[in-house]
């Protein structure tokens, strides 16, 4: 008797059906995290941590009051926050990749681009938790908004968009390492001096000379100074030119990058 193999799934979707399966994984992410809400942890309790303990334990001594603090940092904790929110897609696609998740996918009709579509576009959910959690929070503790609901908006667009652009590189890493745990450790290194060597939580003035260098052009400080000029009022041009290039050159470097170790791991 013979055995009729089962035909192997297409691996050349169109356009548009490449648009499908990936839309149809991000459902899917979303469900996750609907079913396991403790993977919203780093974005409900981390801008939680982050504002309270800048706020009250340095806000006096670097501004003379957390009034004047709080309406600094808000804007640039978001970026702060998001960025560290778009570093987990590397980890959470190492896990399905060491789980043998993609072994299933691969084992299904689908484009072989549509896991990592779905991985990103399913943080976007992420994105807007952590967002919404930060600004009830700030609004809590006496945080207002000095523009209107267009500029807020805008902002927020903005901030996610950066997320998007500078997620690429968290994927890259996690196409690359063995273990979910590698992953964080890697874009830890990464994310700190980053976020930290900016305007987030201090002005650049009182900086030494090369370190206020780097964070008067740092993508972080570019894009913090965007949105501060959205919520709290203030010239955008300058920053939002710096921010777009600095996002045009993520995406340039690490997107590449991103898909070429993507397609290598799976």
């Amino acid at each position: 008797m013979t055995t009729i193999a089962a035909p192997a799934p297409p691996r050349r979707v169109s356009l548009a059906g490449s648009a499908r399966h990936g839309f149809s994984l991000a459902w899917r992410g979303i469900l996750k995290i609907r079913k396991n809400p403790e993977q919203l942890a780093d974005v409900t309790i981390a801008p939680i941590i982050f504002l309270v303990m800048f706020v009250y334990l340095f806000g006096g001594a670097i501004m003379g009051s957390t009034e004047g603090y709080l309406q600094m940092i808000v804007p640039g904790i978001m970026v702060f926050n998001i960025l560290q929110a778009s570093m987990t897609v590397g980890v959470q696609l190492n896990t399905d990749v060491t789980k043998g998740v993609f072994d299933r996918f691969r084992a299904m009709p689908i484009a072989r681009s549509a896991p990592l579509i779905g991985a990103v576009l399913a943080d976007i959910v992420r994105y807007l938790v952590c967002i919404t959690v930060l600004m009830i929070v700030a609004t809590i503790m006496g945080y207002r908004i000095q523009t209107g609901p267009a500029e807020f908006v805008l902002a927020v667009v903005l901030a996610i968009a950066f997320a998007l652009s500078f997620c690429w590189a968290s994927v890259f890493v996690g196409m690359l390492v063995k273990s979910p745990g590698a992953v964080q450790g890697l874009m830890f290194v990464v994310l700190m001096p980053l976020t930290f060597g900016s305007n987030v939580f201090v002005p650049t003035g009182t900086m030494p000379g090369w370190l206020k260098a780097w964070a008067d052009i740092s993508p972080v400080t570019q894009m913090s100074d965007v949105l501060r000029g959205l919520m709290n009022g203030g010239a955008i041009a300058g920053p939002l030119t710096g921010s777009l290039i600095w996002m045009a050159a993520a995406i340039a470097v690490f997107f590449p990058l991103a898909t070429w170790a993507y397609r290598k791991r799976v």
